[in-house]
């Protein structure tokens, strides 16, 4: 236990879990932005192209009987196929994977930059022996044409 109790304090005292933890939080924070991009923005655009269609209430009620929203069948507590339902969670997930996709592409553009910057920076300084043994080849070259 005393061994167990060690290594879980040994984990957590890497600077991953901390990083970890940062991204959870802006992770969760980020998704209700992108919950609002899709519920505010995204769908009521696809509703209007598709003539109004609110695929929310696009369900199937499994007990036969017919309701009008999705909202009124599960206030009866009708069991519901909610198709539409899915339907915009895949919406969602495509946009949030976009969105991420382009958030990671524009982090590595800049990462990379950096590292050019960087490498720019850190052009190596000859010592005194290499500039010294730059001059006495550049004379043989000299005395050998």
């Amino acid at each position: 236990m005393k061994k167990m109790a060690s290594e879980f304090k040994e984990f957590i005292a890497r600077g991953n879990v901390m990083d970890l933890a940062v991204g959870v939080i802006i992770g969760g924070a980020f998704s209700a932005i992108v919950t609002s991009l899709v519920n505010d923005v995204i769908m009521p655009i696809i509703s209007l192209i598709t003539g109004g269609i609110d695929f929310n209430n696009w369900f199937i009620s499994l007990d036969g009987s017919k309701y009008s929203t999705l909202a009124e069948a599960k206030t009866a507590g009708a069991s519901v196929l909610a198709y539409g339902s899915f339907i915009q969670a895949i919406i969602y997930f495509l946009i949030l994977a976009f969105v991420i996709f382009m958030l990671v592409k524009a982090v590595n553009k800049l990462t990379k930059k950096k590292k050019k910057e960087e490498v720019k920076e850190e052009a190596p300084s000859k010592s005194a022996e290499e500039e010294l043994l730059e001059k006495i080849l550049t004379e043989l070259k000299k005395k050998n044409k």
